[in-house]
């Protein structure tokens, strides 16, 4: 599904993200990535989004190369980007209409989606009136309404409480079995990463020459959380990532 090869890419004037990077991806599995701050884990998912390209290197999608975003790429952001101008279901036919498909299929697409996410009561309503979850619900919706191939999240759920982020992410899981799509989760949430990524890479600070990833195949279930098994990955992902931020602070205090 996805392929990076001897990736490589720096922002102007910094030192390189990612050096000769190279990471695969099959259809359908589920990845979270997780790092110290500054690490590149939004730089990667910008990166296989299309909106970043890389230096040299480079990342294929189905066998073909990745020249900019593509149609079947799905983006979930943090902040939810929705029109505040426009009331939920406008903002969920959106990127149908784009797309210039008929009224009565686009109206039907919405509605569905609408149900699916239990936001049918607040279809008319515009994003300033609708909680957190239910913005992120809209924009979930507006998402995988076009059946993206590939989805990227990144971290859509940090700015919501507890148990919000936890029923969200509960929904991620049955969404993606009711509709097999390669879902990769930028966070930086130990306790989601693990429970949502059924393999988990961890980046280090930069540049990342190769990666460090976790096998987790008991992610996804809801009673996972409550399993010494998801306690002890917890601290082998806390481990890695303490690891890597102490190996950050060391690094900046040779160059100083």
């Amino acid at each position: 599904m996805v392929k990076v090869d001897r990736l490589c890419f720096s922002y102007q004037r910094e030192s390189p993200t990612f050096l000769n990077f190279s990471w695969s991806i099959a259809q359908g599995e589920r990845w979270s990535v997780i790092g110290p701050s500054g690490c590149g884990k939004t730089t990667l998912l910008y990166l296989l989004a299309g909106l970043y390209l890389p230096a040299s290197g480079e990342i294929n999608i189905d066998g073909r190369p990745l020249p900019g975003p593509r149609m079947s790429t799905g983006l979930i952001l943090q902040d939810y980007g929705l029109l505040p101008w426009t009331t939920a279901f406008d903002n969920i036919s959106l990127g149908l209409k784009i797309r210039r498909l008929d009224s009565r299929k686009v109206a039907q697409v919405t509605r569905e989606w609408l149900s699916r996410l239990n936001i049918d009561a607040v279809s008319d309503h515009y994003p300033a009136e609708l909680s957190g979850g239910q913005r992120q619900r809209v924009a979930i919706a507006r998402t995988l309404a076009l059946e993206p191939d590939l989805l990227l999240m990144d971290e859509p759920f940090a700015s919501l409480d507890a148990l919000t982020r936890e029923d969200l992410q509960i929904l991620t899981i049955r969404l993606w079995q009711d509709v097999p799509s390669t879902i990769i989760l930028v966070t930086h949430n130990i306790e989601e990463a693990v429970f949502l990524g059924k393999r988990i890479m961890v980046l280090k600070h930069p540049p990342n020459t190769e990666p460090v990833i976790i096998e987790n195949p008991s992610s996804g279930y809801p009673e996972y959380r409550d399993t010494p098994h998801f306690t002890e990955k917890c601290k082998e992902v806390r481990r890695l990532v303490e690891c890597n931020a102490r190996s950050q602070g060391r690094g900046k205090a040779e160059l100083s």
